[in-house]
């Protein structure tokens, strides 16, 4: 999820630099929609692998 947060990143990028001001706020958006959903999922992962007790591989 985070590679797919990344690439709408560099598309908001070179769509920025080439003037698509349009694309380039979709891609953004998308990008940052992505990025939030991957931390959320994350921090939840983390907490349920301290909650359960397992040891730190």
């Amino acid at each position: 999820m985070l590679s797919w947060a990344l690439t709408f990143l560099v598309i908001a990028l070179i769509s920025a630099v080439l003037g698509f001001g349009g694309v380039a706020g979709a891609a953004a958006g998308i990008a940052k929609v992505l990025f939030f959903i991957f931390l959320v999922l994350f921090v939840v992962s983390i907490a349920s692998r301290a909650f359960r007790g397992s040891p730190p591989v």
